[in-house]
């Protein structure tokens, strides 16, 4: 996802300016380490539930305030460093904006992806 031209897009709109006053994003990348163990990733797999992943922004797009929620998340093999999941989150007031980002963030993790780490 290119998040420039996406929230270029965004913001043309009609209705934007009447209901966003914030955008926050979350831009996940493989790291080269692994969470549990530290030792040295070399490689990660994916599998996203695009399914759960849809069903998912459908119910957080109705929380009050919320405009918009675009999500890329991306299936395959990837090197450390490669982005992996695009979250944003549009919408009226950092109080409505922040709690949804950061649930729907934990629950695509835990409910919509699998990952396999590749280690040395």
């Amino acid at each position: 996802m290119d998040i420039s031209k996406t929230i270029r897009e965004l913001k043309k709109r009609s209705d934007f300016t009447d209901n966003v006053g914030m955008i926050l994003i979350h831009n996940g990348t493989a790291r080269n380490w692994s969470r549990n163990s530290r030792q040295e990733v070399i490689a990660l797999e994916t599998v996203v539930n695009d399914e759960k992943i849809a069903q998912l922004r459908e119910e957080h797009l109705g929380r009050p305030g919320i405009y918009e929620i675009i999500i890329e998340a991306r299936s395959g093999t990837f090197a450390p460093g490669d982005d992996l999941l695009f979250i944003i989150v549009a919408g009226d007031i950092r109080e409505n904006i922040k709690p949804v980002l950061a649930e729907l963030l934990d629950r695509i993790k835990s409910e919509a992806i699998s990952k396999k780490e590749i280690t040395r």
